[in-house]
């Protein structure tokens, strides 16, 4: 961490050889591409100029014959994985989630405490654009070559049956595949409206969206009782490059506009968090006092989750997340704010 923070630019000459080679493996480039004759994608904030022959930074869009393609992300062709996940689930926001809660009841809960018998529709989409060494769903970059992951918005918002009363997109990540995304959401909620039933659209995401697409998202979460979890990896930018192959500034940029313009809007039940994952060794103290003044200048009553580290993908030579680092930095997140919770406690090494 010291590294990175004092000396960015021979930490970053080691990491960048490390998401190169991890990138190989998968045929994707080590970052995003900027050909200066290439193509702009335009889908996320990573705004890849893609040059004929080369594909993007999510591996999803391809330069062909100075046209673009994508093999997923549109309403007609998404890249994913779904199942029903029955309530009250593992999501990283249950504790303040109106089905595990009851929190917006009656408007957006059906029962006073946990909807048993309902289900969250889990989304998982097959692509991302971040490439954390990190990474707990890494297997995710397999996804673009398997015919059975392939599934219109529709086809896929059919699944949203009447027992379900929320849909989460993840993944990877939804902001490689917004249009398919807010497609698939904007389907199930204007049917679930019409049967007078509730379905919650939510999203764990790194926020890394186009602001657009980000507008749009936080829209469908506001009318339907949903949240938008954000998922903040780190606060330092150096940090941000070494672990995760990209600046942070979209991630920040995006959570700072989604509270001032939403948050005033629904009173009742958050509709954004965050949270972070403990690495060690990275992810320390100083992160998390700037993280939580940060989310506290958006609003101090945000919900905040501090999850422990696994060892996984490429950082499997580390420990998991210790106890005493996760109660240290949650007294130091709650200086800050005040719901802050610590998630994982499985995990403690």
């Amino acid at each position: 961490m010291q590294c990175a923070r004092e000396k960015p630019e021979e930490a970053l000459k080691t990491t960048d050889k490390v998401h190169a080679e991890s990138r190989e493996r998968f045929g994707f480039p080590p970052k995003p591409p900027r050909n200066p004759e290439g193509i702009l994608c335009g889908m996320c904030a990573n705004n890849c100029k893609i040059g004929v022959g080369d594909i993007g930074f999510c591996g999803l869009v391809l330069n062909v014959d100075k046209q673009l393609v994508r093999k997923g992300g549109t309403p007609e062709k998404g890249i994913v994985q779904w199942y029903y996940d029955q309530l009250p689930t593992n999501c990283v926001a249950w504790w303040v989630c109106p089905g595990c809660t009851s929190a917006g009841y009656p408007k957006h809960a059906y029962k006073r405490g946990v909807e048993t018998g309902y289900s969250n529709l889990a989304i998982f989409y097959g692509a991302c654009s971040m490439d954390c060494l990190f990474c707990q769903n890494w297997h995710h970059r397999n996804l673009g070559a398997k015919l059975e992951s392939v599934m219109t918005a529709e086809s896929l918002a059919a699944k949203a049956n009447p027992q379900v009363s929320c849909i989460c997109f993840f993944g990877g990540d939804p902001s490689v595949q917004m249009p398919h995304a807010l497609k698939t959401g904007e389907i199930g909620l204007r049917k679930a409206e019409q049967e007078k039933r509730i379905l919650r659209v939510c999203w764990e995401t790194n926020g890394y969206w186009k602001e657009e697409f980000a507008l749009k998202a936080a829209e469908l979460s506001l009318v339907s009782g949903g949240n938008i979890k954000f998922d903040l990896k780190t606060w330092d930018e150096n940090l941000s490059r070494a672990l995760c192959g990209v600046t942070n500034a979209p991630t920040l940029r995006s959570f700072k506009m989604i509270g001032k313009r939403f948050l005033e809007k629904r009173l009742d039940l958050p509709i954004l968090t965050a949270s972070t994952l403990l690495v060690p060794g990275y992810i320390d103290i100083e992160e998390i006092r700037n993280l939580a003044s940060f989310i506290a200048e958006v609003d101090s009553k945000l919900p905040y989750t501090l999850l422990a580290f696994y060892p996984h993908y490429v950082m499997t030579d580390l420990p998991t997340t210790s106890e005493e680092l996760a109660v240290r930095c949650r007294d130091i997140a709650e200086e800050y704010l005040e719901n802050v919770r610590i998630g994982n406690i499985q995990l403690f090494g």
